[in-house]
C-alpha cells in the first residue's frame, strides 16, 4: 500500500512538473572552425492551454545566447534581438533560417559534426528546460523564409555581437 501510495504521488508531481514547451527536430549549424558565431534551429511546441513565450536561453558552448529573428529592410536582410519567441496555447513555432532562431555567439571552440550541444531554454512561466542538439551540415538548395539573398544581409554587427 505504502508503495502504490508513493507511486501515484510520484507520478502526480511529475505531471505538475510537466514542460509547459518542448522542443522537436532541434539542431544547430555547423560552420567553418573560424566562426565564432552560429544558430540552432527547431520547433517549439506548447502543450498548454495557454500562450506561452522562451524568453531566454544558455548554452556552455558560447559566451552567450540570443533569441533573433531576420528581418527585410530596405531590400537587406537583417538578424535583430528578440526579447521572447511566442509559443500559442496548444501550437508550435517553428525556427528556421531566414526567421526566428537562436545565436550561439562567442563559441569557446569549434563545433564538431555530430556533437551535441547541451541548451538551457527559460520559459515566461518560470520553468526551464534542457534540450540537446546535434550539431549538421545544412546544405544548399534550402529555401529560407523570405527567399532571402545572402550577399544582401547585414553582417556589420556580427563582428561586435562576439564581444
Amino acid at each position: 500500500m505504502k508503495a502504490l501510495l508513493t507511486a501515484s504521488l510520484l507520478l502526480l508531481s511529475s505531471n505538475l512538473w510537466a514542460a509547459s514547451v518542448t522542443v522537436e527536430d532541434a539542431y544547430v549549424r555547423s560552420m567553418p572552425p573560424t566562426q565564432t558565431v552560429t544558430g540552432a534551429f527547431m520547433v517549439f511546441k506548447n502543450t498548454t492551454g495557454s500562450d506561452r513565450a522562451v524568453v531566454s536561453a544558455e548554452s556552455d558552448v558560447s559566451d552567450k545566447v540570443e533569441l533573433h529573428t531576420h528581418l527585410h529592410e530596405d531590400g537587406v536582410m537583417k538578424m535583430r534581438q528578440v526579447e521572447k519567441i511566442d509559443v500559442p496555447a496548444s501550437g508550435e513555432t517553428v525556427l528556421e533560417p531566414g526567421g526566428l532562431h537562436v545565436m550561439l555567439i562567442g563559441l569557446k571552440q569549434p563545433l564538431k559534426l555530430g556533437q551535441m550541444v547541451d541548451i538551457k531554454f527559460n520559459i515566461d512561466d518560470g520553468t526551464s528546460m534542457q534540450i540537446q542538439a546535434e550539431v549538421k551540415t545544412v546544405m544548399g538548395g534550402m529555401k529560407m523564409k523570405g527567399d532571402m539573398d545572402h550577399e544582401k544581409m547585414d553582417h556589420s554587427k556580427m563582428k561586435n555581437m562576439a564581444n
